[in-house]
């Protein structure tokens, strides 16, 4: 992707909208259905509608050069998952390589995918879309947009829109504006755009954040760095462990066939979080203990104690896999270490903290986060009104109240997030069909009379979970309601259960 910066980047978006704004060069193309994306969750999608819609005739677009999403926008080095592939990959696709995969390993598995199932005629790269617009009097939602790679408009119809586009922002990250940056004579990078000329032998490197990606950044740049500080203001939860499935080396063994493998550790593993899952509310203690102790294997209890110790409970932010314990070994070894502080200032030579220690520095990595994106940064209209997406009530958060013929894939926090890409392709194409059945050219959901009353809540509960990109974008997010059906309950053990037996006929539906 090289250094394009998020300056930068907007401004190509903005030439790329201007031209968009420009009458269509060309008549408009029909689908059934639209797909918006070409990641995890468009290429499970495309899967689903070719096998389970057979005849459908539908497009991929994808804003990016190639298809992947995250896994090849995401260039920083150690790149990886943070769950397990077993339950990260498809259902329907086994996975054969080590739990925690890299994101040369995820392509390449998506890559299979769509070769294996012809699913690459259907997929456009390169189509950035700028507007959706929905017409009753049509039934139709119109998208324009604009080819990248030529600046041609682009404009497409469709009975149908499945949103697919994933949930940050890929142009830039999210990196918090702090006092004297302008200063520093050193390099300021964001993952999400890590320059490909960035040489990092022999400095010293200060990585800000304590999530997923700094322990994954870390380890990967330690031995090439003269030094690396994490500097995080509050610890972060992790579970250091091999990264091997022991069931699945027990059943290869066995030369039992990989399908099976698949599914059965699919299983175990899905049963595992669900109990862990469970006692993050039950006993948040005891689990807290053995989260500690499992880093305790590695680090020395004050090292732990004072870097390592969240201040809330388990599972109220993500918790991150820390294959074989990559990053504590670090930590062990002295290539790296950990500083629990906050930014007071940037200087010239680094960052003046808080407690009036400095950390020096030649290269500042802001592993700090991203930008939610609300429907990919689509502007959306709805018979001749611009859509106002927090004025909307969610239908288990996938569809909105007056929002006709779209589904929103959004995943889990909690479990992989193709879970839930499998269970929504499994619920789109039951929902095509049942309209084709029905004879229903339109479909949106609202809410029923004993609805009319419930209260009507932020789109998640923060003392549930609430992790920084979540609360910075809440106001711009749909609201809830106090029943399941008018929630994203985030609970993938309810909703395997829960959505394949949907009544698509419920009172909450509406055709025409």
């Amino acid at each position: 992707m090289g250094d394009t910066s998020p300056s930068l980047f907007l401004e190509i978006v903005m030439a790329e909208a201007a031209t968009v704004a420009k009458p269509a060069a060309q008549k408009a193309e029909h689908f059934d259905v639209v797909i918006v994306g070409a990641g995890i969750s468009g290429v499970g999608g495309a899967y689903h509608l070719t096998t389970q819609c057979p005849g459908t005739r539908f497009v991929v677009l994808e804003a990016l050069e190639n298809f992947g999403g995250t896994w090849w926008m995401h260039r920083y080095p150690g790149i990886r998952s943070d769950s397990d592939l077993y339950t990260f990959g498809y259902r329907f696709k086994p996975w054969t390589g080590t739990p925690i995969a890299t994101g040369d390993e995820i392509l390449k598995y998506m890559g299979e995918v769509i070769e294996e199932n012809d699913l690459g005629r259907h997929i456009r790269c390169g189509h950035r879309i700028a507007s959706a617009t929905w017409s009753s009097k049509d039934n139709l939602w119109t998208l324009e947009g604009v080819r990248r790679d030529t600046g041609e408009a682009v404009r497409f119809t469709a009975n149908f829109l499945w949103m697919c586009q994933g949930y940050y922002r890929h142009s830039e990250g999210y990196t918090p504006e702090w006092k004297g940056m302008e200063r520093f004579k050193g390099r300021i990078v964001h993952p999400q755009t890590w320059p490909e000329d960035l040489d990092l032998k022999g400095k010293n490197v200060v990585v800000i954040g304590s999530g997923a990606t700094t322990a994954t950044v870390v380890p990967a740049i330690a031995g090439e760095c003269g030094h690396v500080t994490v500097l995080q203001r509050s610890p972060t939860y992790f579970i250091p462990a091999r990264n091997e499935n022991e069931l699945a080396n027990v059943l290869r063994e066995l030369e039992i066939d990989e399908t099976w493998i698949h599914e059965i550790v699919r299983r175990k593993v899905l049963h595992d979080q669900a109990l862990l899952t469970k006692r993050s509310f039950t006993e948040p203690e005891v689990l807290t203990k053995e989260l500690l102790d499992a880093v305790r294997a590695y680090l020395d209890p004050e090292e732990v104690e004072k870097n390592f110790t969240p201040k809330y409970r388990p599972w109220q932010q993500r918790i991150a896999f820390v294959p074989d314990g990559d990053l504590f070994q670090g930590i062990r070894a002295g290539k790296a270490s950990v500083v629990t502080d906050e930014i007071e200032s940037f200087t010239e030579e680094g960052i003046l903290l808080r407690s009036g220690k400095t950390l020096k520095a030649d290269v500042i990595v802001t592993a700090t986060g991203f930008n939610l994106s609300v429907l990919g940064d689509i502007a959306f209209v709805v018979d001749g009104k611009p859509l106002k997406f927090n004025d909307t009530v969610t239908y288990r958060g996938m569809m909105f109240t007056g929002v006709p013929n779209m589904v929103w894939v959004f995943g889990y926090f909690r479990a992989s997030w193709t879970l839930r890409v499998d269970l929504l392709g499994d619920f789109v194409c039951r929902l095509l069909k049942h309209m084709k059945a029905k004879g229903a050219k339109r479909v949106e959901v609202a809410l029923r009379p004993e609805d009319k009353s419930m209260p009507l809540l932020p789109w998640m509960d923060a003392d549930n979970f609430n992790p920084g990109y979540l609360m910075r974008s809440m106001h711009l997010l749909p609201k809830r309601g106090d029943k399941p059906e008018w929630q994203h309950t985030q609970d993938y053990w309810r909703e395997k259960s829960e959505i394949p037996a949907i009544d698509l006929d419920g009172a909450e539906f509406v055709y025409r």
